[in-house]
């Protein structure tokens, strides 16, 4: 189910809005900002050990780089 408050949904009808792709757009936003957050909290450990690595002993290309 879902519900809406129907002056927001008169307003949206008014304004000739796909609700539709509105609606499915937006969660598809949402799941993806939920599952990139999940991924970093399952990989912070790893990224920050890595980070480390890098302070303290730069990348492999730091001694042949131009720039």
């Amino acid at each position: 189910n879902l519900t809406i408050d129907q002056d927001v949904l008169c307003a949206a009808r008014e304004q000739k809005l796909n609700l539709s792709r509105l609606l499915e757009e937006t969660l598809r936003a949402e799941l993806n900002e939920l599952t990139q957050n999940e991924w970093r909290r399952r990989n912070k450990d790893a990224i920050d050990g890595y980070n480390r690595r890098i302070e303290r002993h730069g990348v492999f290309s730091d001694r042949i780089r131009r720039f």
